[in-house]
């Protein structure tokens, strides 16, 4: 492996096939950037050695592949393209027993037990649905940090750190992990080159108990999913309107939920100003939307 490099590597790839738009096939130049999201883990305390087992989603030329390698990790790469597993079998064969590569697609396999980081370049068509299978995992199998590469944009509606970026998203992220933007990549660093910028974002995992209790999950992704389907209204109004999705939830219908939102309104929690519900979702901070999952989840009839 000592010879190889990222544009060795892609070169080698391209030479047997064109890639596909349909796969997000955009491949990783820019050693800097691979070298970054190897940093990211050690700079949050969790760094990649012979002791992690770390998921890679999509490894295609294997230029992210090569430097997990290169830390001595034990790697498993999903890989749905079958000409790319015959490339990532030629250039690394097994990398003297530190890679395993699983033929098929990510969001539908099972995801191996034990794995302590996921350092990936996703497609962007699958950054949503990936970033959920990721929380499922995570909520069984504790994961000790995650480093993403995902378009610009999208990495802000993760991280939630500009005004108005608000999203159920977002919002979901944050139950389990503090989301941070690192270095943005213009879309030079890929061959071939994508029209839009991507950014690293690094997920560390968090326990948000501590500060805020235990938050009902499912009612917290349905309540936000269904007021942020409709930001402009104000929350008054989302709030009165049954999420369609409720009985979902066991011992959920319409009129518990009528019941428990006029209990709301009426009764406040005491950290609420008295028009609250007059604001619009996006205008709520993460914590008090938590309150609200917690003091609807909580009414019986």
């Amino acid at each position: 492996m000592d010879d190889l490099t990222p544009r060795l590597l892609v070169d080698l790839l391209r030479d047997h096939i064109v890639p596909d738009k349909s796969l997000g096939q955009h491949f990783l130049l820019d050693t800097k950037i691979i070298s970054r999201s190897i940093e990211i883990c050690s700079e949050e305390g969790f760094p990649i050695n012979s002791k992690s087992k770390v998921l890679e989603i999509g490894p295609g030329p294997g230029s992210l592949t090569l430097y997990l390698l290169r830390n001595e990790a034990y790697v498993f790469g999903i890989e749905i393209d079958e000409e790319a597993i015959l490339h990532l079998d030629r250039v690394f064969g097994d990398a003297n027993g530190q890679l395993e590569i699983i033929s098929g697609d990510a969001l539908r396999l099972n995801w191996p037990l034990g794995l302590t980081h996921i350092v990936a370049n996703l497609p962007y068509q699958i950054s949503s649905p990936v970033l959920d299978k990721i929380q499922q995992y995570h909520f069984k199998n504790p994961l000790n940090v995650i480093v993403l590469l995902v378009q610009d944009e999208f990495a802000e509606r993760m991280s939630m750190e500009h005004y108005g970026s608000l999203s159920p998203l977002g919002l979901s992220l944050w139950l389990d992990f503090d989301v941070k933007l690192d270095k943005k990549v213009p879309g030079g660093a890929f061959s071939p080159a994508p029209r839009v910028n991507s950014r690293i974002v690094s997920l560390v995992p968090v326990d948000r108990s501590q500060e805020n209790g235990e938050i009902s999950r499912k009612m917290f992704k349905i309540i936000t999913q269904h007021c942020f389907s409709s930001r402009r209204k104000k929350i008054r109004t989302l709030l009165s309107q049954v999420p369609r999705r409720i009985s979902r939830i066991k011992g959920w219908h319409k009129s518990r939920w009528k019941a428990a939102v006029e209990e709301l309104l009426l009764n406040p929690p005491d950290t609420f100003s008295n028009e609250w519900f007059e604001n619009r979702p996006d205008m709520l901070e993460p914590e008090e939307w938590a309150i609200i999952a917690n003091r609807i989840s909580s009414f019986n009839e």
